[in-house]
């Protein structure tokens, strides 16, 4: 990652969609340090679970985008949320209406 993005990402209050809580945690090759570290970030962000708010945005954003259901929660998490989405996949977000999204290694 560059230099940039994480001094960027360093200064910001994470907050996150169980969804992506799910996804840092099931990668297979990680190491317990790994882990740890994963489960410390996880610790010291917000996650937001689903809620009725959220569940609505998702069912709104896949019948309009092609999103998968994943990519569609977190999409709706941001929305909901009044959050900016932080990925380096913007291509899959950009077209989501009312989505603030960027990628930190392009800043």
């Amino acid at each position: 990652m560059p230099e940039n993005a994480i001094e960027f990402i360093d200064n910001l209050e994470i907050q996150f969609s169980v969804i992506t809580r799910i996804e840092l945690l099931v990668w297979r090759n990680a190491s317990e340090e790994q882990l740890q570290i994963i489960k410390d970030f996880i610790s010291a962000s917000t996650v937001f679970n689903l809620d009725e708010d959220i569940i609505i945005q998702s069912i709104d954003i896949r019948k309009n985008y092609r999103l998968k259901l994943p990519d569609a929660i977190i999409a709706a998490t941001a929305v909901a949320k009044n959050l900016t989405l932080l990925t380096r996949n913007t291509k899959d977000f950009e077209l989501v209406s009312g989505l603030s999204n960027i990628s930190p290694y392009y800043l």
